[in-house]
């Protein structure tokens, strides 16, 4: 059902029936952006400020905009730069267990926090909805000088020092509708409160420069910086150790598979390398992969002749409980990924570190 009115928020969905749906979704969009403005309002006159640095890290649409590696690349910068650092996130889908479960699994933390946990190791990942609290457990518990805000953007509530929001040049704002009409969390006015934008994923859409003026024209203060996605190299699952070039992949006929919010990316990152893609498999953004799934996956692979799957960190996270050694004749390749800033890096590091001088 998610899906199903994402397909139509992003007018993929067409017909008379899509068309009777969507104008019921315009006027709830309608109302929607109504209570947005209204929260806005009243929670933005006496933001509460925290006793650390406050950085935000968020997007004004939904799905996958690279905010992820935008927090892990500004926690390693922050990090080498001697602050002690904590990441405060809600975390998203977890799966209801027991209490008794540990808490630095990925069922309780959610797969994005768990891939944060794993990948910065000693920088701290709260996972709590009241981020205030968690930034009291941040300070006190581990001694932080700085939290960042991941999908901080919508935190109205509290004072940022650095508001960054992230934009995918692929698809900037959707049909520019709010939701459940359009994709949009908040009006696009809204990026008057951002102190820097970074455009992402812009290797994989070179042609941006009018998204980057409309940018402009909204917040002509803010600091505007482009990144890509670019692949560091690909791990054989349930190893992780010995990164393979991803030159291996060049030319080799693949089976995709990935359950995130922008899985067309991934999959035309895979084609940038020079590979070919044989069979691609669309899971829900988020999903908790069964044994059923893995074998369907491998099932479909071998129909297809193909001898190796890749998929996506954010997935790789949920299929280390399940045991594939049985089928030591498909090869699952993790292909690893980190965010490059290609214009106004020094400008963005500037204004990072630069909280630190007053």
């Amino acid at each position: 059902m998610r899906d199903y009115f994402f397909n139509l928020a992003t007018d993929k969905y067409r017909g008379i029936f899509a068309g009777a749906v969507k104008a019921v979704l315009r006027v709830l969009s309608l109302f929607y952006g109504l209570v947005v403005r209204v929260l806005i309002l009243i929670y933005s006159r006496q933001p509460r400020r925290l006793n650390c640095k406050v950085i935000s890290i968020g997007n004004i649409t939904v799905g996958g905009t690279g905010k992820t590696t935008l927090v892990e690349y500004v926690c390693r910068c922050l990090k080498d730069n001697g602050r002690k650092v904590a990441i405060l996130t809600r975390g998203y889908k977890k799966p209801r267990l027991a209490n008794r479960q540990p808490r630095s699994t990925c069922e309780m933390m959610g797969d994005e926090p768990y891939l944060l946990e794993k990948r910065l190791k000693d920088v701290p990942v709260i996972v709590d909805a009241d981020r205030v609290r968690a930034a009291k457990q941040a300070a006190d518990y581990y001694g932080a000088d700085t939290v960042v805000l991941d999908d901080g953007f919508q935190q109205w509530r509290i004072k940022k020092d650095l508001d960054i929001v992230t934009i995918d040049v692929t698809d900037p704002f959707g049909n520019r509708n709010m939701l459940p009409r359009g994709i949009l969390r908040e009006p696009l006015s809204s990026l008057r409160r951002a102190d820097a934008l970074v455009l992402t994923k812009t290797n994989l859409n070179p042609d941006y420069q009018d998204i980057k003026d409309y940018l402009l024209r909204i917040n002509p203060a803010a600091l505007v910086v482009e990144a890509e996605h670019q692949p560091l190299g690909c791990y054989e699952l349930g190893d992780g150790k010995e990164l393979l070039s991803p030159e291996i992949l060049k030319g080799k006929a693949l089976a995709l598979f990935s359950g995130i919010a922008d899985p067309d990316s991934f999959e035309n990152l895979i084609l940038s390398l020079g590979a070919e893609t044989g069979l691609t498999l669309r899971f829900p953004d988020h999903h908790y992969y069964s044994r059923q799934d893995i074998d369907r996956i491998i099932s479909a692979s071998r129909a297809k002749g193909l001898q190796t799957i890749v998929t996506t960190e954010k997935d790789a996270v949920k299929l280390q409980q399940l045991d594939t050694d049985d089928n030591k004749d498909i090869k699952i390749l993790v292909l690893r990924i980190a965010l490059k800033i290609t214009h106004n890096e020094e400008r963005f590091l500037d204004r990072l570190l630069g909280l630190y001088r007053s």
